[in-house]
């Protein structure tokens, strides 16, 4: 196979991982909720074990990731005898909160479930969630609630409840072809800010190539956004802030460089495959994708000769991300008996442990700052610092939007910037003055 076509084949692999961070992904998976005890599991529980709870988890997304999740349901199934799990791809997010819903209300959920952060607001306060407050109340001094970073429980609480345990986290990072910068003059350091974005992109397209490919993604305008120093919503979640000064900026931004051919800006279901792919093959020198895919990029850049190093999102006035990825949660229709295996699930899931294993075998942030103190991470940094941006990047973090009505509100910011970039009558004003005032009537329901 020729390096071109292993760049393509990885890309469309890392369009998956990068994926999970933001809701998009694909794939396939099959229904059904909590089972009763004795019956028969995936993973082999026997028909003799009736003694055994048996609980359903599903959750999202395959390659890297579902590797990830499989390995660490199996490991709580062989650490103890009074549990054991099915675990069951659903597809992407989207897909999985889906058939969560619809089985929730045929009264079929699974007992724990990935969920993606910015929903958690929606799916507690529908009461599909069970709080675990009690729990951790009760397992504080197991549990060390304050061992997990705290720029990763923005979203894990709603309304001052504690309703999720941060599992596979995230947050945007840029990705860089040390050579190509290297090649073009360029300091591979950098750049740092926006400025230095722009005069990167001018140099390098008098080499013919693009500072950037970047697709139009809520999670990349809302760092921006976040680096400008604004809000996507106030503070109460009843009114658009995004058409302020700081929200236009980012657009604006976006779109001179767009029509000065310094940055390419696809569009379309497949926009994010195509930075990938632009990426990968060299074309572009730069990219914003999650920190979920530095083990792909790692085998990308090694599969097609070429140098790679990761560092923070560019700042405006200062440095800025939302985090992303999923929380495990447990849904409330459930026995006493079912919420007490699902909890002991979970918190295994979260362990110090488990939150090691995930991040060396995909890239998601260890969620536990005690993991941070291990050789064994230690070590794993030294070896790689592209995994260890993320973590220092936290201490810019922002939690994201939880209102109900924020997925709607999402479409009308991706396609309010679509259209300020694609159309030169347009300008961004407009286009997010438009979509604030609809935002705003979704908010107010």
């Amino acid at each position: 196979m020729n390096r071109r076509w292993m760049a393509v084949l990885l890309a469309v692999s890392m369009t998956v991982v990068l994926a999970a961070c933001g809701g998009g992904g694909s794939g396939e998976g099959s229904a059904g909720g909590t089972q009763a005890s004795g019956a028969k599991s995936q993973g082999g529980a026997a028909d003799n074990d009736k003694d055994k709870i048996v609980i359903r988890y599903w959750y999202a997304f395959g390659d890297k990731i579902e590797e990830a999740k499989q390995e660490l349901v199996r490991r709580f199934n062989e650490s103890q005898d009074r549990i054991e799990v099915i675990a069951e791809h659903q597809g992407n997010y989207d897909d999985l909160h889906a058939k969560v819903q619809a089985a929730f209300a045929a009264g079929n959920a699974p007992a724990v479930t990935d969920l993606e952060i910015a929903s958690t607001g929606m799916f507690a306060r529908s009461g599909m969630l069970l709080e675990l407050t009690p729990y951790a109340e009760r397992d504080a001094e197991a549990l060390k609630l304050d061992d997990f970073n705290p720029g990763l429980m923005g979203n894990a609480y709603v309304d001052g409840k504690l309703y999720g345990l941060p599992f596979m986290r995230s947050t945007p990072i840029m990705y860089k072809n040390v050579t190509m910068l290297k090649e073009a003059g360029l300091d591979p350091e950098g750049p740092r800010n926006w400025e230095e974005l722009e005069q990167y992109a001018r140099v390098l397209k008098e080499k013919g190539k693009y500072a950037m490919t970047v697709p139009v993604d809520i999670w990349f305008y809302e760092a921006l956004v976040f680096q400008s120093g604004g809000r996507i919503l106030s503070e109460d979640g009843k009114k658009a802030l995004f058409n302020s000064p700081e929200g236009v900026e980012p657009v604006a931004f976006w779109k001179r460089l767009a029509e000065e051919g310094l940055i390419k800006i696809p569009v379309g279901d497949d926009a994010g495959a195509a930075a990938d792919k632009d990426w990968a093959n060299q074309i572009s020198a730069l990219r914003f994708a999650s920190t979920a895919g530095v083990s792909a990029a790692i085998e990308i850049a090694e599969g097609n000769g070429f140098e790679m190093s990761t560092s923070f999102m560019p700042a405006n006035r200062d440095y800025g991300v939302p985090t992303g990825g999923c929380q495990l949660v447990i849904t409330s229709k459930l026995t006493d008996e079912e919420k007490e295996a699902a909890w002991e699930f979970i918190k295994f899931m979260t362990t110090t442990e488990s939150t090691i294993y995930q991040h060396k075998h995909v890239g998601y942030l260890p969620t536990r700052l005690s993991a941070l103190e291990t050789d064994e991470l230690k070590a794993h940094f030294a070896e790689y610092p592209q995994y260890k941006v993320a973590v220092d990047q936290l201490a810019y973090a922002n939690p994201r939007p939880m209102e109900n009505a924020y997925p709607e509100i999402v479409m009308l910011i991706k396609n309010a910037i679509e259209k300020a970039i694609l159309d030169p009558k347009v300008s961004p004003q407009e286009a997010m003055d438009e979509a604030a005032a609809k935002a705003d009537k979704l908010l107010a329901k």
